[in-house]
């Protein structure tokens, strides 16, 4: 035991947790902690200019790395502009650890400077939130928030810390570390399962987040192949599954393939694995046929049962269920797998017909069909891509085959400016592998100040800006419902490539598609932060739109 400050306390706490980068505004109000970190080396702090970015980096970070991301920002104000990525951490499932510096004890409750009470408000966009207003109780609270945030379906801790607490003197000794068990399902809850699916004429298999958190994508596999059920990824969950994989038949989310909606409401059996069945995986809450029975395994009981009520309701981590369901299925392939093999094989066909972009070429500005194409060409199989909410990102869920687990972060809460941000977080959980971000000119705007934070902290990510001067998506729903009234969503743009260039990274402009893949060349060959600006038809809304 020795005596520390409370700044200092906190410190520790996270350097005992393994914590390698802590992203943040810094705040008067938690210099404490600052000073810790002065002392603590091997912690980076990466300092942002903007807390919505420190907190987008943290929950991209935590997705990237598999680890608990960590936020820091000041009370009151700094606490306002962090929670965009704390409600991204909510619906995403992201273990984040946000730290915020709070106003003096004794001075709550007289309005003062920036005071908001930092616990309630953030209660219901987190799963835990907490005041430490003793500092002896750093290390037994600080390690709660931890286990917390990365247990049972992970999700953001706000722990709010009053300033004159992280000056008090800290005696309380250091305690380690701990980890909640994930739960395993029962032996004979899964062998229910078993009898449900292999006496099922049309099963499918809905993969979700939950495969992705606990590394399951090797099991699921094998269940496929072995039994002959098609796969569908949720919303934004893309590389549960290896995309080109002969039993993958494509994603659930906005403009899903015919093919896809038709396989789930056909199935007489769903095997729904880690996923929450949110709005736009369900497609309004109308995926799944009456008809259907429906297997839900699923790391959080509160989970089970809130959409659909479960014919077999499963609490289980993903990789462990599948790992005791693979023990019951026979090596060799059973008769209902052959009688299916057919129906499969059409599916996956569809898929790839339905994912092939045309080598379309224009020379007044970028056909999306013809980016994707070339784009395809150039990015190694193990390419992370980050994106934004947008109407541009049709295009990339559409074409991009992802082949790998860990090669998409996006955000479910369909969050803009995310990113930039968020290629800078898992290029830091990823130094060796190249990082691209996807933006619309709409949510690039909101973020484009992290692009001094990566150039300062020398993190070279490529940045691709879909500049149509619009909101694309909301245009698009204006031209459906309010045909002939456009108001509010036309925009106008500063040359993103030249501005780039003034914060010090790399900026390239792309007119025409015979420029494409130079752009993309000398923007990785750059070796710094680098943003390729892409022109394209303001009037060409949607991958699925038919071309005049």
């Amino acid at each position: 035991m020795s005596t520390r400050s409370g700044g200092h306390a906190v410190v520790e706490v996270l350097a005992r947790e393994g914590v390698r980068h802590v992203f943040s505004v810094p705040g008067e109000s938690y210099l404490g902690v600052l000073d810790g970190l002065y002392q603590h080396p091997s912690i980076r702090l990466i300092v942002n200019r903007h807390e919505g970015g420190a907190s987008f980096m943290a929950e991209a970070y935590a997705k990237a790395s598999g680890e608990v991301g960590v936020c820091a920002a000041t009370r009151g104000v700094g606490s306002a502009n962090l929670a965009i990525g704390l409600h991204t951490a909510m619906q995403d499932s992201t273990p984040v650890v946000a730290l915020l510096g709070q106003i003096e004890r004794p001075f709550k409750y007289r309005e003062a400077f920036q005071e908001v009470d930092l616990a309630a408000w953030f209660s219901h966009i987190c799963k835990w939130t907490v005041q430490i207003d003793d500092a002896a109780r750093i290390p037994e609270l600080l390690h709660r928030a931890f286990a917390v945030a990365r247990s049972g379906r992970p999700g953001p801790v706000v722990v709010a810390l009053p300033h004159d607490m992280l000056e008090d003197a800290c005696d309380a000794p250091a305690l380690e570390p701990y980890r909640i068990p994930a739960p395993a399902a029962p032996a004979e809850a899964v062998a229910e399962v078993w009898e449900a699916v292999r006496h099922a004429h049309r099963p499918v298999i809905l993969a979700g987040g939950g495969v992705l958190r606990a590394g399951a994508t090797p099991q699921l596999t094998a269940l496929a192949e072995r039994l002959q059920i098609p796969v569908v990824t949720a919303f934004r969950r893309f590389d549960a599954f290896p995309n080109t994989h002969p039993c993958y038949v494509g994603w659930l989310g906005f403009g899903p393939a015919p093919h896809v909606l038709e396989a789930i409401r056909s199935a007489d059996l769903v095997l729904a694995i880690g996923t929450r069945f949110s709005q736009v995986t369900t497609q309004d809450y109308r995926l799944l046929s009456p008809q259907s029975r429906l297997i839900h395994v699923d790391i959080a009981p509160e989970v089970l049962g809130r959409v659909y009520p479960p014919s077999i309701p499963v609490v289980s981590d993903a990789a462990r269920f599948l790992d005791v369901l693979l023990g019951l299925v026979p090596s060799g392939q059973t008769e209902a797998a052959a009688a299916r093999a057919a129906w499969v094989a059409d599916l996956h066909q569809r898929y790839l017909a339905h994912s092939t972009p045309p080598a379309d070429s224009r020379d007044d500005v970028v056909d999306l069909d013809g980016f994707m194409h070339d784009l395809n060409r150039f990015l190694p199989e193990d390419a992370i891509l980050t994106s934004d909410a947008g109407n541009f990102f049709g295009w990339l869920v559409r074409y991009r085959r992802f082949q790998r687990p860990g090669t998409y972060v996006g955000p479910t809460s369909g969050a803009m400016g995310y990113g930039l941000p968020a290629a800078i977080g898992a290029k830091l959980a990823h130094p060796d592998r190249l990082v691209m971000s996807f933006s619309g000119d709409g949510g690039f705007l909101m973020t484009i100040q992290e692009l001094e934070t990566a150039v300062r902290h020398q993190v070279p990510v490529v940045a691709v800006v879909i500049n149509n001067h619009l909101y694309g998506t909301i245009r698009a729903h204006q031209d459906r419902r309010f045909p002939g009234r456009v108001v509010g969503t036309e925009l106008g743009n500063p040359n993103y490539a030249e501005l780039a260039k003034t914060f010090g990274a790399f900026g390239v402009q792309v007119t025409r598609n015979q420029d494409v893949l130079p752009a993309l060349q000398e923007a990785v060959a750059a070796g710094r932060p680098a943003v390729v600006e892409v022109l394209t038809d303001p009037a060409i809304l949607s991958a699925n739109q038919r071309k005049r």
